[in-house]
């Protein structure tokens, strides 16, 4: 073709990509982008680059089980053109209800708390607390608890956010009662509450001391407690195994009531292994003073977030563990993936090291099995349907089958089996 050719239209190109399934006006956006900069002929990797940049399933086998890059905790997701549902409808007298009445009771009878509120994401949660309970007021918190999580989170930065005043007791890696206390009694002081956070995408060794829910709670202003990872009861009674022994002495929101919390905040895509949400749970006039808070509104969870939750709340319930995608994957037996290894009838088994992820459990593994194939293949596995994503160590490319639900083995294996004709 002649350079002085005329450039196809930019509808006619758009129509020409009709069948990547992608709708006419993301098409025609792609084909105005390829025109203009001079390259028709690179409008269908355009269009294919667009398609694969929408959320999409992915077949997991990082190891990482919260992986936070692909959504944290395994959850089925509604497929669009669902029904409708009784989210603020009383059924019973036909009024306007409250969203609040579905997974939130449900949440609070699985760990003991009087009542349960379910906000956007746990930071929400926090925020709401502070703002709520203690907004112009002293919140006392341990300097070793001054954390920052993803996202640039940070409790001094929240706290002035909601309008509470911080007030830093203790020493980075030493903080005791005596603190607290002189924190509290202290002459002009106005203490809304106490905050305990807890270290979970960090730990401080060697040299360190701190103070329980328990002592906290003898010194009369509220205890909060943000255990941020979501464990439910640490007895775990929805695993027949009972706790497995990597837990550790992760807290967990039932003891920490128990043990003189007035509130805790958690996640609800973590160890509680639903969607993102966050829960604010304990005593009842605590929770009732941060649902009618204005904050509250903003800071609410659609209807698909509340379904997915309740069904999780539900399973707990009923004590089945292995109705919970995280820890159904969490909990396999490592003989049990090496058998599954094996029978990929590609690569070669190797034992791997998964962790929990999602800022929970830092340092810790668990045990799992997978299987390894020389050279970093990582961009060719995630270019496939669906998208494998595994982790490359040493320029080998490792796929832990601890984080791979048992449906998805065969397409990992075919994904797997063509590598042979992909350069690495």
């Amino acid at each position: 073709m002649p350079d002085t050719a005329r450039p196809p239209s930019v509808d006619a190109l758009a129509r020409s990509l009709a069948g990547t399934g992608l709708p006419h006006p993301v098409l025609v956006e792609v084909a105005r982008e390829a025109i203009a900069e001079g390259d028709p002929m690179s409008a269908p990797a355009r269009a294919e680059a667009a398609g694969r940049a929408l959320l999409q399933p992915v077949i997991n086998a990082t190891g990482v089980l919260l992986h936070t890059n692909l959504g944290r905790a395994p959850i089925a997701v509604a497929s669009p053109g669902g029904r409708y549902s009784n989210l603020e409808l009383d059924l019973g007298d036909g009024r306007r209800g409250s969203r609040q009445d579905r997974a939130g009771p449900l949440l609070a009878r699985a760990c003991g708390a009087e009542r349960a509120l379910v906000v956007n994401n746990c930071a929400a949660a926090v925020v709401l607390v502070l703002a709520a309970l203690a907004g112009g007021r002293d919140v006392v918190v341990s300097r070793g608890e001054l954390v920052e999580i993803g996202g640039g989170f940070r409790i001094p930065e929240v706290l002035a956010q909601s309008g509470a005043r911080l007030v830093e007791v203790g020493t980075t890696n030493r903080t005791r009662l005596g603190d607290y206390a002189g924190a509290v009694q202290a002459p002009g002081a106005d203490v809304g509450l106490v905050l305990k956070v807890h270290a979970s995408n960090y730990r401080i060794t060697g040299f360190t001391e701190d103070v329980g829910v328990a002592a906290l709670a003898g010194l009369g202003p509220p205890v909060v407690a943000d255990i941020g990872s979501g464990l439910l009861d640490a007895a775990t009674p929805w695993l027949p195994g009972g706790p497995p022994s990597w837990l550790g002495d992760e807290p967990a929101a039932r003891q920490t009531l128990a043990a003189g919390a007035d509130l805790v905040t958690f996640s609800g895509d973590k160890l509680l292994g639903g969607p993102q949400a966050g829960v604010i749970a304990g005593r009842a006039e605590l929770v009732a003073a941060c649902t009618s808070h204005p904050l509250a509104r903003a800071l609410r969870p659609g209807g698909l977030v509340l379904g997915a939750l309740q069904d999780v709340a539900l399973a707990y319930l009923r004590r089945e563990g292995a109705a919970i995608g995280f820890w159904r994957m969490a909990t396999l037996p490592v003989a049990a993936l090496e058998t599954r290894a094996r029978a990929l009838g590609v690569g070669r088994p190797v034992a791997c090291a998964s962790v929990t992820g999602g800022g929970t459990l830092p340092g810790v593994e668990i045990p799992s099995a997978g299987v390894a194939v020389d050279g970093d293949h990582s961009a060719a596995l995630r270019a496939r349907t669906p998208p494998v994503v595994a982790r490359v160590v040493d320029g080998v490319t490792v796929c832990d089958l601890r984080t791979v639900d048992p449906p998805d083995d065969a397409g990992l294996a075919r994904a797997l089996s063509e590598l042979a004709a992909t350069p690495a």
